[in-house]
């Protein structure tokens, strides 16, 4: 009687078995649906693909027909120029060679330019000694200038500047005053200064007294006795001018130094006959 209970008793499933099978059609019903989803990005992307394909053939279309008519307007450049680039290379080689010849040129001139104030600087330099060298002469002329000697003429008793010396003789001479003609006398010998002729009569080196005889004009003059330094005084010429003699010097062998001056002006020296 029990076991035919137990037979017509119907089957029952346990918990764990119904929640697998749940969590199995769960799964796979996410796994459709994600499929799915997946299957529409794709299918997106491949058209979205697609479109950039055909942006870039339209870019690289527009950039070849960009590139076309660049050349196209380049060649027409060159054309209109009437240039090729063997005239091209020809200029930029000529303007190279323009420009090699200036830096050499402009060396050139920096060097001469140099050169130039080099003998500026030298000039100058010598300008300058010059100008020392002359400024000494003037301030030595000047002080001997100071130290002439005024001694009074022997015939019209008026004070003139005597030089007793070589160098004295020198400043007059640059004054420019008068003329001045340097003289060495031999006692008995006519000797021609000047337009005149001069004879030494008398030496005392002793005394340095002397005596000379003057001859000008078809006249003479003794002058008798005559100190060193002493001017003497003559009229000489057709427009009568004052002469003057001046000795510096007496010697033991009867002769006498010194120098006739007269006025700027006075003839020449000529020839004059000896007597």
């Amino acid at each position: 009687m029990r076991d035919e209970i137990v037979e017509g008793t119907p089957r029952t499933y346990s918990g764990p078995l119904l929640a697998a099978i749940a969590v199995a059609m769960l799964l796979g019903l996410g796994a459709m649906i994600w499929s799915f989803t997946l299957s529409s990005r794709l299918a997106d992307q491949q058209v979205a693909l697609a479109n950039v394909a055909a942006q870039n053939a339209k870019v690289v279309a527009a950039q070849q027909d960009t590139d076309t008519r660049l050349n196209a307007a380049t060649d027409e450049l060159k054309t209109s120029l009437g240039l090729t680039q063997k005239q091209l290379d020809a200029r930029a080689a000529a303007l190279q060679v323009r420009e090699v010849r200036g830096e050499r040129t402009t060396a050139k001139l920096a060097t001469e330019q140099q050169k130039t104030a080099g003998q500026v600087a030298e000039v100058s330099t010598a300008v300058t000694g010059v100008k020392t060298d002359v400024a000494k002469t003037q301030s030595d002329l000047a002080e001997t200038n100071n130290q002439l000697t005024s001694m009074k003429g022997d015939l019209n008793g008026h004070s003139t500047q005597i030089a007793r010396n070589a160098d004295e003789l020198e400043i007059l001479k640059h004054k420019g005053d008068r003329n001045y003609y340097e003289f060495t006398l031999v006692k008995g010998l006519k000797k021609q200064v000047g337009t005149v002729s001069l004879v030494l009569k008398k030496a005392d080196s002793k005394r340095s007294k002397y005596t000379i005889t003057v001859f000008s004009d078809d006249k003479q003059y003794e002058k008798k006795d005559k100190s060193l330094n002493e001017p003497l005084q003559f009229y000489s010429g057709k427009t009568p001018m004052l002469f003057e003699i001046v000795v510096n010097n007496v010697t033991a062998k009867n002769t006498v130094t010194g120098y006739l001056s007269s006025p700027k002006g006075a003839p020449e020296p000529g020839v004059v006959a000896e007597r």
